[in-house]
């Protein structure tokens, strides 16, 4: 039933993709169908599991290579749609650009020619008229200004910036860019609503160049949807930007990551049981499984920061999280300096899972491989009921060996399945984990909040069937339940191919964490 639920949570997911890329047309359509490739070879695999039907690994490795080979050829169509589509708007701008001189120029003939038929009237008064007009004519010079400028944006009440600075920033506002028509105090700057008349990136590169031009480097310009979903402009002091690593920040993360090599170890040694602290003589037995561990959870940091790096975004020394079960729950990373845009935000989150999922799936798999009749552990058939994926895979390597008892597998496999396992919990969408940053950087501020809600409710009744839940509902709940600061820019978003792989990463979390039903496991031969 838990498989039939996840499938079509999955389809309902990809039908709601396609009812909002059908408003793009064909591009739109082309992303959607990025999306269906990435999902399509774990759909066949999991639907072909629930039935009963359960395909060999080479098989999966053939419609994984399928499924990359209709992407990079979807991925192709698309760029080259999109320079067309781009081509075409270009066009048309040109000709609207074209048929509004045009007007212009029709409008300046009347003018001439108005002007003109007033000159030969104005000719025909008498001295006494003319004075009359001219003292009229300069009454009219005086009030027309008034009437007939641009309506300046001004503020509601007085701002804490400076005169001088709040001018130079409303002069950047223009017709092309942003349209500003009001301004509001706020903290230490200014909220500038109005009219978005660019596209976003070039819109906010034109404001934030124009900006440093003026002002140097005393302010930051943020391009955000405000809460009547519109455009609006914020400019705040750098004194507001968030504040670097403290030195008792430092010592608390390294004592973290010193308890969580030490839980990897105990996590190492529970799973040969024995304790590892009352056994500090059989270190070297421990030393496979809880190097494993470390090596997942570094993987996972490192792909963090070389994104980061890339960006020119600075993240904060990771707060390992120990755990006697796992060894560690992961990390917690906070950004020490603000984010561009959103594309910024889903790269930098999707790379620690990407990069410790790809090394946690590689050691299952290539642990299944390895393991045979006489390997080093022996784990209950049971416990591969565990986990969709995990029991999935197993059952398509191992075959029939998870119909006895006791399953002997290599170590590798235990490496793996707890690094999975690590990086499902880290991708769950809420607050400021890992996915939860991927939801807000494709969908925005408000599906994030109700996915963080929908998650702490899920929890709440996993509570009752697993203690694990109840931890991370804690986590959640007292130090990542608020979402991330917005970017610079959160108007433009990242592209549907980042989409499509984030919709891939969630359901594979949701495979990780959901167990396979008894009635399921009967019928799959998993557990006798």
């Amino acid at each position: 039933m838990i498989t039939v639920l996840i499938l079509l949570f999955a389809l309902g997911v990809l039908g709601w993709g396609f009812y909002r890329a059908r408003a793009f047309g064909r591009v739109g359509i082309l992303a959607w169908l990025q999306s269906v490739v990435l999902m399509a070879p774990w759909l066949i695999f999991f639907s072909l599991f629930a039935a009963g039907l359960y395909l060999n690994l080479a098989s999966v490795l053939l419609l994984l290579l399928l499924s990359i080979g209709l992407y990079i050829f979807l991925g192709r169509s698309l760029r080259a749609e999109a320079q067309d589509q781009a081509m075409a708007d270009r066009l048309a701008k040109r000709l609207e650009d074209l048929v509004r001189s045009s007007d212009w120029m029709e409008t300046d003939i009347a003018d001439a020619t108005d002007a003109a038929d007033a000159t030969e009237a104005t000719e025909a008064t008498n001295a006494e008229a003319v004075s009359g007009s001219s003292d009229e004519a300069s009454s009219l010079r005086k009030e027309a200004p008034a009437a007939s400028r641009q309506t300046d944006p001004s503020p509601r009440e007085s701002i804490l910036m400076p005169t001088e600075d709040l001018k130079a920033v409303q002069g950047l506002f223009g017709i092309d860019t942003f349209f500003a028509i009001e301004t509001i105090p706020y903290q230490d700057g200014a909220i500038f609503k109005g009219n978005l008349r660019g596209e976003p990136e070039i819109t906010y590169e034109r404001l934030s160049q124009g900006l440093t031009e003026r002002l140097g480097d005393r302010y930051r310009l943020f391009l955000l949807e405000g809460p009547e979903e519109k455009p609006v402009v914020i400019v705040l002091p750098r004194t507001n930007e968030p504040q670097p690593t403290t030195v008792t920040q430092w010592g608390i993360a390294v004592i973290l990551m010193i308890a969580t090599i030490a839980t990897s170890f105990e996590t190492a040694g529970l799973l040969q049981q024995f304790d590892f602290f009352s056994e500090l003589g059989r270190f070297r037995e421990t030393l496979p499984l809880g190097l494993g561990i470390v090596v997942i959870l570094a993987a996972h940091e490192i792909g963090h920061r070389v994104l980061a790096r890339r960006y020119g975004v600075r993240l904060s020394p990771p707060f390992f999280i120990p755990t006697w079960q796992l060894g560690s729950f992961g990390a917690l990373t906070r950004f020490e300096s603000l984010l561009p845009n959103r594309q910024a935000l889903f790269d930098i989150a999707f790379a620690g899972p990407a990069v410790g999922g790809v090394v946690s799936l590689t050691l299952l798999i290539v642990g299944l491989l390895l393991s045979h009749q006489g390997s080093f552990f022996q784990i209950p058939a049971e416990f591969f009921q565990g986990s969709i994926l995990v029991g999935a895979l197993a059952r398509v390597v191992l075959g029939d060996a998870l119909q006895q008892p006791l399953v002997d597998i290599h170590p590798l496999t235990i490496v793996g399945w707890l690094g999975l396992v690590i990086t499902a919990l880290n991708l769950m969408p809420a607050g400021q984990l890992d996915g939860g940053r991927i939801v807000q950087s494709i969908y925005g501020r408000k599906i994030a909040r109700r996915t963080t809600v929908a998650t702490l409710l899920v929890l709440g009744l996993a509570t009752l069937v697993n203690p694990l839940a109840l931890y991370w509902a804690i986590i959640i709940l007292f130090l990542q339940r608020d979402l991330e600061r917005p970017g610079l820019n959160e108007l433009a978003e990242p592209d549907d191919a980042r989409a499509a792989l984030g919709l891939l990463a969630l359901f594979l979390m949701v495979a990780t964490l959901l167990p396979i039903t008894p009635s399921l496991a009967g019928r799959l031969g998993i557990g006798g």
